[in-house]
C-alpha cells in the first residue's frame, strides 16, 4: 500500500444496531476495491473483520476491527464497530479518532435503537455522518418508508443524495442526485445511464430538498437560494457540492444513500460519496494540554507538526502480545521515532509499524499524519494514552468509557488456577476498559463487572480460548450487615482448669444500639470502677469484641451501630490473662441473639434515563424490586427517574432495563445506606448462610 497524505485519507467508523449488516457492508467495500480477494460471509465465520474465535462462533462482532482500502487515489480506513449494547465501549475509541461515520440502517428493519444511539454519539463527538440504508435486495425492502422514519426523527438534517432503482421487484441501481445520472450494476460492471422515467419524479423531489440543505449550510448560498425562490439564478452544481460538504463537516447535513452489501449494487457509488463528501483529517485541530504547564495547546493534522498520536484501542493476544491501535494526530511516525508516553512518563521504541486488515498485519515504514496504524509490545501504553515528541509534549484528553453496570463473582473451576484467571483478566481489561475486576475484601470474592451479561460471558469464553483456563460465574454475595434493636445486659465468663495455670476471665457488658441511627460505628465504653477488671485487661476485652463484630450472630455478617459498655467483671490473680478476657468478651458477644438482632441490606440510589413512554414501566419495576420512587425530571429528550432499591434486587437490572426499553434506557447506581431486611427475605438469607456452614463442615 502506497503512502497517503492526510488530504487523501478518510477515517470511517461503521456503526449501527446489532445484526443490521455493518460487517457485511465492510466486507463488500473491501472486496469491491480489491482489498480482499473474496467476500466472506459472517454466517460462515469468514468475514475479514470478525476473526476472533468468539465472533466466528456467535456470528456477531464483539470488538472494533479495522481495515484499509484504496479508491480513486484515496485511502479509506474502515473501523467496524459492534452493534450490541454490551460492547458499547468499543465505540468510544474509534469515534474519537475517525472524522466520519457510516450509520447503517436496514431497508426492512428501518430506524432502530442502534441507529438512534449511533446518531446521538456521533452528534456528541462532532463526527460527520452519512446514513447508509442497506439490504435493499431483501424482500419487503422499503427505502421510502425508512427515509420517512428518518425524516420524522431528524428532518432538518437529512439530505438523500440517492434514490434506489427497482426493476421487476429487483434492486438494480441508484439514481445519483449530485451527478444527475443513474448507476446500474456493481463493481466493474457499473454503468452510468440516464435516470429512468420511473424514478425521475422522486429524484426531482429529493433534489429540491438537497439544494435546500446545501443552501442552509452557508450564509452566502442561503441568500442566493432565497433570491432564486424570488426568480433569481439557481445554485450551480459546484455550489450545491460545496454546501453539502460544508454541512456534513459541521453536522447540519447528513446525506442518505442506499445499497445492497450482498449483491454490491450501490457499493461503488457509496465509495465515491465517501471520497467526495466525507471529510479528510487534513488540517483538523486536536485539543490537548501541555503536561508540564497544564496550559491548553493544539495540534493540527499535518506532517510538518511535531509527532503526536492517540491510542484508541488495545488488543491482547497471548502469543503476539499487546497491539496498540492509534491515530497519528500530527507529524510522521517512523521506525526511528522516539515515542514518549505522556501518561506513563516513559519513552518507548516503536519497532515494526503495522496497518491492520482484520487480523492481518501489514508492515510499513512510515505513517503520515491522519492515518491509523498499530504498534506491538509497547509495555507502558494503555488505551487512551498520548504518544508524542518528548521535546514538544502534548496530552490529549482521556477517553470516556461507559461505567460497568452488571457484576458476577468469578471463581476458578480448578483449584490452583486462580492466578492464571486473574492474569488473563488483567490482559482482557487492557483490551476492554469497560471490564473491571475488583477484590471484595469483605466477601472475599473477585467481582467481574461489565456492560451486560453477554460481555461478561464473552470474557469467560476468552479466558478459556485465549488463556486456557476456565472459570465459574456466580451472582456476587451481598455485603449484608447485622445490628440489634434492643439493649441487653449480659455476662461472659471463661474458666478453664487443666493442670498448672488455668484460664479465667469474667466480664459484664451492656450492649445497646447507637443513639444516632445513622451512626454505624462500634463504640466501646469503659465504665469499670473498683478494679473488678484490671486495667491491663480492658484493651483485651475491647479487642475481643472488635474481632467478633466482624461475624454477627444471625448470618455471620459484620455488626454495625453497636455500643458495648464494660461495667463490671472479675479476675483471678494467677489464672487471668489477655486471652482469657478476649474469650470472655466473645462469650458475652454471642448473647446478642437475645437483643432482637436484625439483618441489614445495602440500599442504592438509582437514576434511570428512559423515553417518556417507558416512565410508567420503570415506576412499576422499581416497586417490584422492593424499591421506592423519589421523583423524576426531564433530562434532554429523556426522563430521569430517581429511586432507591436494595442491591440484592438489582444484579440483573441492566438486562431487564434493556428489555423494557428496547435498549433506549440507561442507569447509574451509588450506595446510599443500610436498611433492615424484611423478615421473609431475612429468613432466606439466614437459612442460606446456615446451609453453607453445614456444607463447609
Amino acid at each position: 500500500m502506497k503512502d497517503y497524505l492526510a488530504k487523501n485519507i478518510r477515517n470511517l467508523s461503521i456503526i449501527g444496531h446489532g445484526s443490521v449488516g455493518k460487517t457485511t457492508l465492510a466486507e463488500a467495500l473491501l472486496f469491491s476495491t480489491g482489498a480482499i480477494d473474496r467476500q466472506g460471509r459472517v454466517e460462515d465465520g469468514q468475514a475479514t473483520m470478525d476473526y476472533d474465535s468468539e465472533e466466528v462462533k456467535r456470528h456477531i462482532s464483539l470488538q472494533a476491527a479495522m481495515a484499509p482500502l484504496e479508491w480513486k487515489n484515496s485511502k479509506v480506513n474502515l473501523v467496524d464497530i459492534p452493534g450490541y449494547f454490551d460492547f458499547a465501549g468499543e465505540q468510544v475509541g474509534p469515534l474519537n479518532v475517525c472524522e466520519g461515520a457510516l450509520i447503517v440502517v436496514g431497508a426492512v428493519s428501518g430506524l432502530d435503537v442502534g441507529a438512534e444511539k449511533a446518531w446521538a454519539i456521533t452528534e456528541k463527538t462532532n463526527t460527520a455522518r452519512m446514513i447508509v440504508i442497506t439490504k435493499m435486495d431483501q424482500e419487503n425492502a422499503n427505502f421510502d418508508k425508512v427515509l420517512g422514519e428518518l425524516k420524522a426523527k431528524y428532518g432538518a438534517h437529512l439530505a438523500p443524495i440517492e434514490v434506489p432503482i427497482v426493476e421487476n421487484g429487483k434492486f438494480t441501481g441508484v439514481a445519483c442526485l449530485l451527478e444527475k445520472k443513474a448507476f446500474m450494476g456493481e463493481g466493474k460492471g457499473l454503468k452510468a445511464v440516464d435516470i429512468p422515467a420511473s424514478v425521475q419524479g422522486e429524484v426531482d423531489k429529493c433534489h429540491e430538498a438537497l439544494v435546500e440543505a446545501a443552501a442552509g449550510a452557508d450564509e452566502e448560498l442561503e441568500m442566493k437560494y432565497l433570491e432564486f425562490l424570488d426568480g433569481g439564478d439557481e445554485l450551480t452544481e459546484e455550489e450545491v457540492m460545496y454546501g453539502i460538504r460544508k454541512g456534513i463537516v459541521e453536522g447540519s447535513v447528513v446525506p442518505v444513500v442506499c445499497c445492497s452489501a450482498t449483491t454490491r449494487v450501490g457499493i461503488a457509488k457509496l465509495l465515491d460519496n465517501v471520497v467526495d463528501l466525507m471529510p479528510s483529517p487534513e488540517g483538523t485541530v486536536t485539543e490537548g494540554t501541555n503536561p508540564k504547564t497544564g496550559e491548553a495547546i493544539q495540534r493540527a493534522c499535518s506532517d510538518s507538526e511535531p509527532f503526536s498520536a492517540h491510542v484508541f484501542k488495545t488488543m491482547a493476544d497471548p502469543f503476539v502480545g499487546k497491539l496498540s491501535l492509534m491515530k497519528v494526530t500530527s507529524g510522521v511516525l517512523e521506525g526511528s521515532t522516539a515515542l514518549y508516553n505522556v501518561n506513563a512518563e516513559k519513552t518507548e521504541k516503536p519497532g515494526t509499524i503495522y496497518f491492520l486488515k482484520g487480523k492481518q498485519q501489514i508492515s510499513t515504514q512510515k505513517v503520515h499524519a491522519g492515518d491509523l496504524c498499530a504498534l506491538a509490545k509497547l509495555t507502558s501504553v494503555a488505551t487512551g494514552n498520548t504518544l508524542c515528541d518528548a521535546n514538544n509534549p502534548i496530552q490529549f484528553p482521556e477517553l470516556d468509557f461507559p461505567a460497568p453496570c452488571i457484576s458476577k463473582a468469578v471463581y476458578a473451576k480448578k483449584a490452583g488456577e486462580e492466578d492464571k484467571i486473574f492474569s488473563g483478566l488483567a490482559r482482557l481489561m487492557e483490551e476492554d476498559p469497560t471490564i473491571k475486576v475488583e477484590k471484595n475484601v469483605e466477601t472475599a470474592e473477585s467481582v467481574l463487572s461489565g456492560l451486560g451479561e453477554m460481555s461478561i460471558d464473552v470474557v469467560a469464553a476468552k479466558l478459556a480460548s485465549k488463556f486456557k483456563v476456565e472459570c465459574d460465574l456466580r451472582d456476587p454475595k451481598i455485603p449484608y450487615r447485622e445490628s440489634i434493636r434492643k439493649p441487653i445486659d449480659v455476662q461472659g465468663r471463661h474458666k478453664k482448669q487443666s493442670g498448672g495455670h488455668g484460664q479465667f476471665g469474667d466480664v459484664k457488658i451492656r450492649f445497646r444500639p447507637n443513639e444516632d441511627p445513622n451512626d454505624t460505628e462500634f463504640h466501646f465504653v469503659d465504665s469499670v470502677v473498683g478494679g473488678t477488671v484490671p486495667r491491663q485487661y480492658i484493651p483485651a476485652v475491647e479487642k475481643g469484641l472488635i474481632d467478633n463484630i466482624k461475624h454477627g450472630v444471625l448470618a455471620g455478617f459484620p455488626v454495625v451501630g453497636l455500643t458495648a459498655e464494660l461495667y463490671d467483671g472479675g479476675y483471678h490473680p494467677v489464672d487471668s490473662s489477655e486471652m482469657a478476657f478476649k474469650t470472655a468478651a466473645r462469650l458475652a458477644f454471642k448473647q446478642l441473639t437475645t437483643a432482637n438482632p436484625v439483618l441489614l441490606e445495602p440500599i442504592y440510589h438509582v437514576e434511570v434515563d428512559v423515553p417518556d413512554a417507558n416512565v410508567g414501566d420503570i415506576y412499576g419495576d422499581i416497586s417490584k424490586r422492593r424499591g421506592r420512587i423519589l421523583g423524576s425530571e426531564k433530562v434532554g429528550d429523556l426522563q430521569r427517574v430517581m429511586g432507591e432499591a436494595p442491591l440484592s434486587e438489582m444484579f440483573k437490572y441492566a438486562t431487564d432495563l434493556r428489555s423494557m426499553t428496547q435498549g433506549r434506557g440507561s442507569f447509574t447506581m451509588r450506595f446510599e445506606r443500610y436498611e433492615e431486611v424484611p423478615a421473609n427475605e431475612a429468613k432466606k438469607v439466614i437459612e442460606a448462610y446456615k446451609a453453607e456452614e453445614e456444607d463447609d463442615d
